[in-house]
């Protein structure tokens, strides 16, 4: 499955403006609906780029390998569900770090295009076995 690298660095860049308003909100709420995008941008469902779809009708002129970036949505899912576990426990250290490493990780490709959980994905395939890889795919 292919990826239009426009969709996901406008999902990248609404992102970043959801987990900065949690940051300043500090809404556990605002955190579980993101969590819940990140949730169905893992199964390739992504309520942003449905979003996008609808206001940019024009064809990419490049895709990339769907595979990354879905990656990168379960990590965001690991670090929202994180601090939501944070916020519900009362550890606020907990809440307020693992929000603001998704807003990092969400800016860093809004604004230049880099992807931290693709770029984990990749090497984690370089470093496992090919043979590891095939099973699952």
């Amino acid at each position: 499955m292919r990826a239009d690298p426009r969709v996901l660095r406008f999902g990248a860049a609404v992102t970043t403006l959801v987990l900065a308003l949690v940051l300043v909100t500090g809404s556990a709420w605002l955190l579980a609906a993101q969590a819940v995008v990140f949730a169905l941008g893992l199964a390739g469902r992504s309520p942003y780029g449905m979003v996008f779809r609808t206001l940019v009708t024009s064809a990419p002129k490049v895709t990339e390998d769907a595979r990354p970036p879905r990656f990168a949505q379960g990590v965001g899912l690991a670090f929202a569900v994180a601090g939501l576990v944070g916020f519900v426990a009362g550890i606020t250290p907990l809440a307020l770090g693992a929000t603001a490493a998704a807003l990092l990780a969400a800016f860093l490709n809004a604004a230049f295009g880099l992807c931290l959980g693709c770029e984990t994905y990749l090497l984690i395939r370089r470093l496992l076995p090919a043979a590891t890889w095939e099973v699952h795919q």
